[in-house]
């Protein structure tokens, strides 16, 4: 059985309230993990950065009164969707959500949070697309997302530094036929 937790969704006038929450529940997600790309200054500056887009969406989840994980994005500007130079023509309503974190804290994995965070956050969008991108070393968190609708379409890295992503694409029946 899934546990239950409380779902509590924020905006961007929230976003002061709920950085050091996401901030946090980020460096136990990535305590193990030792590279500069997920240090935590530099996941500061992505928190201030999505969370000052209009449209920003999170969703946190608690245990009690303590975070276990969350969700974020925002809508992509039009023309610059993550998916743009894999489909031609473009679908012909663009309008995507960009779901830029998805983050449970190791005590809560595998217990079924993080498909409730995505079903929160995501299904609730008016967008009709919702894009994301997942590191290409793993290979169980994309299989997790096909599960959702996802498809890889591409490939991209958007940072010299960062990792090489899959561009996943989810709500276009013929995702696959670019």
């Amino acid at each position: 059985m899934t546990p239950t937790y409380t779902l509590r969704r924020y905006g961007h006038h929230d976003a002061a309230e709920i950085r050091q929450i996401l901030l946090d529940v980020h460096t136990d997600a990535y305590a193990t993990e030792v590279d500069d790309f997920h240090d935590e200054d530099r996941f500061a500056w992505f928190v201030d950065h999505w969370s000052g887009l209009p449209g920003f969406d999170c969703v946190i989840a608690y245990d009690g009164d303590e975070p276990a994980g969350y969700a974020y994005g925002a809508p992509a500007s039009e023309g610059r969707e993550w998916w743009r130079e894999y489909l031609s023509p473009a679908p012909t309503n663009p309008a995507t959500f960009s779901l830029s974190e998805l983050m449970v804290r190791p005590k809560w994995r595998a217990t079924g949070l993080s498909a409730q965070l995505h079903t929160e956050l995501v299904e609730r969008r008016p967008e009709p697309l919702s894009v994301l991108l997942v590191d290409t070393t793993h290979p169980r968190v994309q299989a997790l997302y096909e599960t959702w609708g996802y498809t890889k379409i591409g490939e991209r890295q958007p940072f010299a530094d960062s990792p090489l992503y899959a561009v996943m694409l989810r709500g276009l029946p013929d995702a696959t036929s670019h």
